[in-house]
């Protein structure tokens, strides 16, 4: 299969490290994905393995183990391949991620069905409680 990232893109390892840390509400195992992939009917995969990919010491899995952790994880398989793919799934992680936070979802709640010269004034009103606080850009930020 060869490279698996384009060249100045983020390698496989990050990718697949990426999706451990964001895809779902906890760190899965490694044992979990495992065992997962195979009931769902897929490769035949190891823990070991997929420990290896992760770490970036093995970086040339077969299309099916690529697809197999794309549908555990839930995204496309071009998240494997294609930048333009992965900033627009990890863009959604991260707002999944956010949304898991009971206070944002009850502020996100809460704006619902404020007029948008309202939303905007918000908008500003938590980009400056950011700049204060130091805090950097969001992917969400960075691609307005």
């Amino acid at each position: 299969m060869g490279d698996v990232a384009p060249v100045g893109g983020r390698t496989l390892a990050e990718k697949v490290d990426h999706l451990f840390r964001n895809a779902h509400r906890r760190e899965c195992t490694y044992e979990e994905v495992a065992e997962a992939i195979r009931e769902r009917g897929g490769p035949t995969i190891s823990a070991t393995y997929i420990w290896q990919l992760r770490k970036g010491i093995r970086d040339n899995p077969t299309k099916r183990h690529l697809e197999a952790l794309a549908g555990f994880f839930g995204v496309p398989p071009a998240y494997f391949f294609d930048d333009s793919v992965s900033e627009q799934i990890d863009a959604e992680l991260a707002l999944l991620s956010a949304l898991r936070d009971s206070s944002i979802r009850r502020m996100a709640l809460r704006a619902s069905g404020l007029s948008p010269k309202s939303l905007g004034a918000l908008a500003e009103m938590i980009e400056r409680v950011r700049e204060l606080e130091g805090l950097p850009d969001t992917p969400a930020d960075q691609a307005d």
